[in-house]
């Protein structure tokens, strides 16, 4: 096992793992990214993910798990001023960047799909893919995306669900394409011109398409559906957040399927 010590936040190391916390832009460059916690790096490793270096606290972490990265030993002081939250064992690692395309998903008979078009918010995004996982979702769809998979909020507002859960982040136009060429039917969130979630046949290969809470979806999502369906809302408000409106959509294909 490969390891040093450091105790200086200005160590080149320490000040690279902060820059890959915080810009996009470093970690698509060093096709590197953050992950915090145990719980998180279990799902990580289980994902097949390449860990590159673990950061730890011995004070902290007393179990680490063995693996052919470089081990990096840091102070209780140093170790909370890089770490998002105190909760977390005392454990983070640099990980290797794993892209998965459209062509390479292998879906089963009837798949059950989540799309998500332009969604913006780490902690959203990381949301949908906790109701992803805990409905046994195929795959998670990422139109036009205007977040970063590996955004450290988004991992974390995951639970690590974004390495269970395959996604793939595509053209809107390509991901349309891929769903009609498979025969799944394309099942659009939205209030105009809809039917009630519940009276929409969710049980052959289905894909449910969610917009953003401000502007919804696109023309060319609405264009392509085969059924729009909404969720009847009954106090003065016209929308929940799309995690609630996913986990309730994924919820009811899960009912129709048993």
């Amino acid at each position: 096992m490969r390891t040093e010590q450091i105790t200086s936040a200005q160590n080149p190391k320490i000040k690279n793992l902060l820059l890959l916390q915080e810009k996009s832009k470093v970690r698509r460059e060093q096709g590197l990214f953050v992950v915090e916690g145990r719980r998180e790096l279990e799902h990580c490793l289980e994902g097949n993910f390449q860990v590159k270096t673990i950061f730890y606290c011995p004070e902290i972490c007393t179990d680490i798990p063995e693996m052919d990265c470089l081990y990096v030993e840091l102070p209780l002081a140093l170790y909370r001023k890089v770490a998002y939250r105190d909760s977390t064992e005392g454990i983070m690692a640099e990980v290797a960047y794993k892209s998965l395309t459209l062509e390479e998903l292998e879906l089963p008979e009837n798949p059950l799909i989540v799309v998500l078009e332009s969604v913006e918010k780490p902690g959203n995004l990381g949301a949908v893919l906790r109701s992803a996982d805990a409905a046994g979702a195929d795959v998670v769809l990422i139109g036009d995306p205007l977040t970063d998979l590996y955004n450290p909020n988004l991992i974390r507002a995951s639970i690590g669900a974004v390495f269970t859960v395959p996604v793939v982040a595509a053209a809107s136009a390509d991901i349309i394409a891929f769903l009609k060429a498979r025969g799944i039917r394309i099942l659009t969130a939205q209030l105009q011109d809809s039917s009630l979630y519940y009276d929409v046949d969710m049980k052959c290969g289905t894909a449910i398409v969610m917009g953003t809470e401000s502007t919804g979806l696109t023309n060319q999502w609405r264009q392509a559906a085969d059924a729009h369906i909404r969720i009847p809302m009954l106090g003065r408000l016209d929308s929940l957040n799309v995690s609630v409106s996913a986990a309730i959509l994924l919820f009811e294909a899960v009912r129709q399927r048993q």
